[in-house]
């Protein structure tokens, strides 16, 4: 079974560098995907009340029989509960879900700053509460941009742990991911192989051949050498196990550069832009 390095957090908390994605996975498929990411050695679960599949999530971690406190989960707030009470409302409804006490971590999903009067502040600011009392061990946001952080920097107390951000090789978003590394900010990567787009990338596959690993393979570990963390999903075990062999082999630094030159900018998007995102679900 492969050791999964960890990264400490800017509050001194540990979180696994490699995690087990359930985004987009059928909340009825949920349980049984998590149970063979643990059963494989996998420690870290991603999820979101947006996904509808919290309570997979917690179905899946007791059926493996795994101790709670040797999984590290991560949920987001839904982009309708951004007013402090709905936010307080939405985060009992994640611990209901999931049947735990406490998150290990909980990010705010998006910005959203043409909403709620492009109030994101005080949503913080409950979050910071859920740290406080303990049912957060650790807060942060997902796809904020700098000048997102930097207003929270002005008016809030508490630096997020981490900045879950698009990251891919047609999509290197060093801006975002430069001012997290200067203000102790992990960047948690999501869409790390772009929705499978840069599989096929000529580049890719050269080095993939080089190094008798998949391109999957390749792609998520250029993530790591570059020290984001990082959480592929699937609900094949073949893949969710191929998704862990990342730590038997390294890229030389000319094939980081190579797949970090095959960055498109805006158009290497396959998600939305996060000053414009406006989403709310029914």
């Amino acid at each position: 079974m492969s050791t999964i390095p960890t990264i400490t957090l800017n509050d001194g908390a540990t979180i696994p560098q490699l995690g087990f994605g359930v985004y987009q996975i059928d909340p009825d498929e949920t349980a049984g995907a998590v149970k063979t990411a643990l059963d494989l050695g996998y420690r870290h679960i991603d999820t979101a009340e947006m996904y509808r599949n919290e309570r997979g999530v917690g179905e899946g971690i007791r059926d493996s029989g795994v101790d709670r406190s040797e999984v590290f989960i991560t949920s987001k707030l839904n982009n309708g509960f951004h007013r402090p009470d709905d936010a307080r409302r939405a985060f009992d409804g994640t611990l209901e879900a999931l049947g735990f006490d406490h998150v290990d971590l909980f990010l705010i999903h998006w910005p959203l700053p043409t909403l709620y009067d492009g109030d994101f502040v005080s949503t913080w600011q409950v979050l910071e509460e859920f740290k406080r009392d303990g049912r957060a061990r650790s807060i942060g946001v997902s796809n904020f941009q700098v000048d997102h952080l930097e207003r929270l920097a002005r008016e809030t107390e508490t630096v997020p742990a981490v900045n879950q951000i698009e990251v891919h090789p047609y999509f290197v978003n060093d801006a975002v991911r430069t001012y997290g590394r200067e203000h102790g900010i992990a960047t948690e990567a999501w869409s790390p192989i772009a929705q499978g787009k840069v599989l096929d990338d000529p580049e890719v596959t050269r080095i993939a051949e080089a190094t008798g690993k998949t391109p999957a393979q390749v792609v998520l570990r250029w993530h790591i050498q570059r020290g984001d963390i990082v959480f592929p999903k699937s609900v094949t075990p073949k893949r969710i196990e191929e998704n862990l062999a990342l730590f038997d082999f390294e890229l030389g630094d000319a094939d980081i550069d190579a797949l970090s030159a095959l960055d498109k900018g805006e158009d290497g998007r396959t998600g939305p832009n996060p000053d414009t995102f406006d989403y709310i679900p029914d």
